[in-house]
């Protein structure tokens, strides 16, 4: 709910959406707790296809044009097998974002929440060294997150989550 609440109140700061409809969005966010609909249960999600008043890619152009982040398909990327075991995908869910790689010291995390305080700073807490950035989808999040839980169901021996 933090990470909604704060990508939220980005949003309205960055003019890409009224506050007005903030508000409307975070009543059917509400309303969305009590059911586990974790795909559906995303201010984001929410403000571009329930009330359409955000396009994802005008938040993707925003972080690229303001922030500097980079963008990735997570579709065409493969993570490595350590990740793959080890992600905590409850975390992944909650703060929509996925890492992807590692290299020496560098963490590359993809995440469709940039704007969001809180999820960098989770991520930032969770991470022993720098991170990169990229912005995707909440779309390419989601199939990329239930793509690993298929795999977790359908490996016989069970991952063991812990931080990147």
């Amino acid at each position: 709910m933090r990470a909604n609440r704060l990508l939220g109140a980005s949003l309205v700061e960055a003019n890409l959406v009224k506050i007005e409809d903030l508000e409307k969005a975070n009543e059917r966010l509400l309303g969305m707790t009590e059911t586990d609909a974790v795909r559906q249960s995303t201010v984001l999600g929410i403000l571009a296809y329930e009330l359409k008043v955000l396009r994802e890619e005008d938040l993707l152009q925003h972080v690229c044009d303001n922030d500097g982040i980079g963008l990735i398909d997570l579709s065409h990327y493969e993570i490595t097998d350590d990740l793959r075991k080890t992600l905590d995908l409850s975390a992944c869910w909650s703060t929509w974002s996925v890492p992807f790689d590692r290299e020496e010291d560098f963490h590359f995390i993809a995440t469709a929440y940039y704007l969001s305080p809180a999820v960098r700073t989770y991520w930032e807490k969770q991470c022993n060294g720098p991170i990169l950035w990229f912005g995707t989808t909440l779309e390419a999040i989601a199939d990329h997150l239930e793509k690993l839980e298929a795999e977790r169901k359908n490996s016989p021996a069970q991952a063991v989550p812990h931080p990147v």
